[in-house]
């Protein structure tokens, strides 16, 4: 528990109470085609709102969800 909010303090200072697609990118060394790809796909990624019903409308990601994301994924690297 302390590990995470360590963690939640740190994006905290960096960070809004909520993400965009383009910062949760930066936070987990990823990029934003690949944040669309899990969206897409509905896998690997945190619990996120969509503000809007069109095609493109905004996406929005709770900071505390990305933490308990990180906080219970392992990364896996690709050879």
């Amino acid at each position: 528990m302390e590990n995470k909010e360590m963690i939640f303090k740190s994006l905290r200072d960096k960070y809004n109470i909520t993400v965009t697609k383009k910062e949760l990118a930066q936070i987990l060394s990823s990029s934003v085609s690949f944040i669309d790809k899990c969206i897409m796909k509905g896998e690997n990624i945190p619990n996120y709102k969509k503000l809007g019903n069109s095609q493109n409308s905004k996406i929005i990601f709770n900071l505390a969800d990305v933490v308990d994301y990180i906080c219970n994924t392992t990364k896996v690297y690709h050879c």
